[in-house]
């Protein structure tokens, strides 16, 4: 048994030396680990690759400072934005004088040697808004070594390294290139639509630059949502700018800084920019503040910033020439504005064509991809209430209903099945309750991705983990939140395993409603009593709710029967709409 013990162990360390790089320092399995979030990765990358040079790893406390009141790092070095690092106290010893960086997979991507730990960021802290703040958090600062280079993500094969964009673009430059010199940048997290196009062209054209688009793919992109959404979007938009264009994804953050988050974000792109061999950048925004650059209307300076930034000004669409441009350009009442996010996620919404003067067919295509009509969008129901309260009972009421109406895929995840399959083993703790519906939430996103309608029924007391499960879903997907209200003392009537009774005579600890709280939902869609209203009547109100945000097709009328009345299913018509309390 020992010898077979030992053969096992020594193939496990054949398998992992086969999968780890070359080069691994030995130190590595002492010393402690750090999971990074989605934006810390970014940051990790752009340190990495060069796009944040001259930085060589994560600033410290005289660096932030220096950069908010001077633009500077404190040895005199032009640098617009703090780049930070916060991490749990409890994940760094005291003693520890290196952290380990890994990946969601446990992978290691680089290592930090500390230089420096602050307890938590001072309350006048310029980059304290970018950080979880706390008694519990720690700050550390000091250069990063990677260990590898990164492998995830979609469209890795265009997530070029600064280096390598810079030596074409100046291979291209001069009397033999296409340009003479200037790059123009465009950092975006939305589809370009026919005024950016416009945009970049004319500006383009009149500073004779070659166009650099740099889709930021960290964190949600606008109207698509999904970063792999934006890169497709701006990639069938490229046919309709200059050729040589490029398109670099780039995972860069938004800057989380008060009180001016946008004029942070600008930093940071120009800074990215520069990274890049942009010689300006183009700000989507009519007013720049900034300084001017020695030129009347010419680009202005931003501090720390290395290139000009350029604001687009005011664009209008002019129906007579059927063209985007300056708004002065167009006679007074004639123009035209571009929609508004909320207008175009209408139209996206029910299926409605996009005007061709808004965006090009190629990139409408696109948005629809990214963001199908509602009634073909995945979709998380998701109930919420007191044991008793009557949430399952509804659920798979109304599982039943789509179900025999076909146009959806359904999938019910009822909060006792759950609980004996996907969350076996866990208690009724916070954390485990949180995690409970973490998983819920986790499958409903997954179901939402594939276009199918996931109806869960936990009883998700706490409103952070709801707000978990919301966010999972949202990304790929919508999410309607029902709160069933029904009073405890009648959930408490209702409990045939007596488990009220248990609970309020102490037999049972933790017990929702008893001795343990229910925040009741303060965003909810719909909130069904159903000491008021039959089972029935809460399934149709929730149909109703479907129906009328487009979700769910209205049913046709059912054929009538040979003695003249309409068929009736045991269920009950989904067409008889019951009473609901709504709260908008």
């Amino acid at each position: 048994m020992r010898r077979l013990t030992r053969a096992r162990s020594d193939v496990r360390r054949q398998q992992l030396t086969a999968q780890s790089p070359p080069g691994l320092p030995a130190e590595l399995s002492a010393w402690p680990r750090y999971t990074l979030g989605e934006a810390q990765l970014g940051d990790l990358e752009l340190l990495t690759s060069g796009v944040f040079a001259p930085l060589r790893g994560f600033m410290d406390a005289a660096d932030v400072a220096t950069v908010d009141v001077r633009g500077t790092l404190a040895d005199g070095t032009p640098w617009p934005i703090p780049v930070i690092l916060d991490v749990p106290a409890d994940v760094i010893p005291p003693d520890a004088d290196h952290l380990v960086l890994q990946d969601q997979e446990g992978s290691p991507l680089a290592v930090l040697a500390i230089t420096e730990r602050l307890a938590r960021p001072a309350p006048d802290d310029p980059a304290a808004g970018s950080s979880a703040a706390g008694p519990e958090v720690v700050r550390v600062a000091g250069p990063v070594t990677a260990l590898r280079e990164p492998e995830h993500g979609p469209f890795r094969s265009l997530r070029r390294r600064p280096a390598e964009v810079r030596a074409e673009l100046s291979a291209a430059a001069g009397p033999a290139g296409t340009t003479g010199g200037n790059v123009l940048a465009y950092a975006t997290r939305r589809p370009l639509n026919k005024r950016h196009i416009g945009q970049l062209r004319h500006f383009a054209s009149q500073l004779n630059a070659r166009l650099l688009v740099l889709p930021l793919i960290t964190g949600p992109a606008d109207i698509v949502t999904r970063p792999e959404a934006l890169v497709r979007a701006i990639l069938a938009a490229k046919q309709h700018l200059p050729l040589g264009t490029l398109v670099i994804p780039v995972p860069l953050a938004a800057r989380d800084a008060e009180p001016d988050q946008k004029t942070a974000d600008l930093r940071a792109a120009a800074a990215v920019a520069a990274a890049y061999g942009a010689t300006h950048l183009l700000a989507d925004s009519p007013s720049v503040t900034g300084s001017p650059g020695g030129t009347k209307n010419g680009p202005l300076e931003l501090p720390g910033v290395p290139i000009g930034v350029i604001s687009a000004g005011e664009w209008a669409y002019d129906p007579r020439s059927e063209v985007w441009r300056p708004l002065a350009l167009i006679e007074p009442g004639a123009e035209q504005g571009e929609l508004t996010d909320s207008e175009l996620g209408a139209l996206l919404d029910s299926g409605a064509e996009i005007p061709a003067w808004f965006t090009p067919p190629s990139v409408a295509r696109e948005l629809r991809r990214a963001r199908p009509p509602r009634a073909e969008r995945g979709l998380a129901v998701f109930f919420t209430g007191l044991s008793g309260s009557g949430k399952s009972t509804i659920a798979r009421g109304l599982a039943e209903a789509l179900i025999e109406q076909g146009d959806r895929t359904v999938s019910l995840l009822d909060g006792d099945q759950v609980r004996h399959l996907l969350s076996a083993g866990l208690t009724f703790s916070r954390a485990d309750r949180d995690l409970n519906i973490a998983r819920i939430g986790y499958v409903a996103a997954e179901v939402a991705r594939h276009g199918g309608i996931a109806i869960c029924a936990p009883i998700a007391p706490y409103a952070q983990a709801r707000a978990t499960a919301r966010e999972l879903v949202t990304e790929v997907g919508d999410f309607l939140l029902i709160y069933v209200s029904t009073p405890v003392e009648v959930c408490a009537a209702r409990d045939r395993k007596g488990l009220y009774a248990k609970a309020r005579a102490g037999l049972i600890q933790g017990f929702t409603g008893v001795s343990d709280p229910y925040e009741e939902p303060r965003d909810a869609d719909l909130v069904l009593d159903t000491s008021a209203m039959t089972r029935q009547q809460a399934v149709d109100a929730v149909l109703k709710l479907l129906v009328t945000g487009g979700w769910l097709a209205d049913a046709p009328d059912e054929p009538a029967e040979p003695n003249g009345t309409a068929g009736t299913r045991a269920s009950g018509s989904i067409l008889r709409l019951g009473p609901a309390v709504r709260r908008l």
